[in-house]
């Protein structure tokens, strides 16, 4: 691969709070809306999922008036789990090994840029640049244009590594090279909907695919 930089989604890719977070937006979703079952709403969730709450409202339930009051109890409630969370081994020895190799880490985070410096601070593992949301900076276009500019990198020097549909929307849909972690969606789900792109069953499989 011509990769220099490996850029990662956080949630469901390098720590594992997905399950976690979509049982809190299907009781947030069925308490608002008792008509769509606690199952449904976590599904729909997940389906959405790779993009901020707030937005995944807008898909799930366009236009409702709630959605903002829904979308503040979400955040407000998954800090606890957040926290709670930590990098595994094989998080932090596959990070420290790509680094070592001289490929720049990055992640790309649709939490709050402040919790997301919170916990890689708090977990003390080195990235070379960690980028969260902020109004009008979100994870995709934003977050990928500004990694190309600060390290002066071509667009096929960047891989985007992520574990749902919208990942790798936002990677193709901005000409970068995505490769899907299966788990939050299984091989043939990706793979039907972009037949093109890579997928791996552990984050360590990148060690070998970046020896290519």
């Amino acid at each position: 691969m011509k990769t220099r930089a490996l850029l990662f989604d956080f949630d469901g890719t390098l720590v594992d709070t997905m399950e976690g977070f979509a049982d809190i937006a299907g009781e947030v979703i069925h308490q608002f809306h008792p008509e769509i079952s606690f199952e449904e709403a976590r599904r729909r969730y997940l389906e959405t999922s790779g993009v901020p709450f707030f937005q995944q409202l807008e898909i799930i339930l366009p236009g409702d008036p709630t959605n903002s009051k829904k979308a503040a109890i979400f955040e407000e409630t998954k800090k606890e789990g957040f926290f709670r969370s930590t990098f595994s081994e094989e998080v932090r020895f596959v990070i420290t090994q790509l680094r070592e190799r001289g490929i720049l880490v990055g992640v790309s985070s649709n939490n709050f840029q402040y919790l997301i410096e919170q916990f890689i601070e708090r977990e003390g593992l080195q990235f070379d640049i960690v980028l969260g949301f902020k109004h009008g900076f979100e994870k995709g276009k934003h977050h990928f244009e500004y990694v190309l500019h600060h390290f002066q990198l071509k667009k096929d020097e960047l891989t985007f590594v992520g574990d749902s549909l919208k990942d790798a929307e936002k990677a193709i849909s901005n000409d970068i090279s995505f490769i899907g972690l299966c788990g939050t969606f299984t091989k043939d789900q990706f793979l039907d909907k972009y037949p093109d792109i890579i997928t791996i069953n552990s984050l360590q499989e990148l060690l070998e695919i970046c020896e290519r």
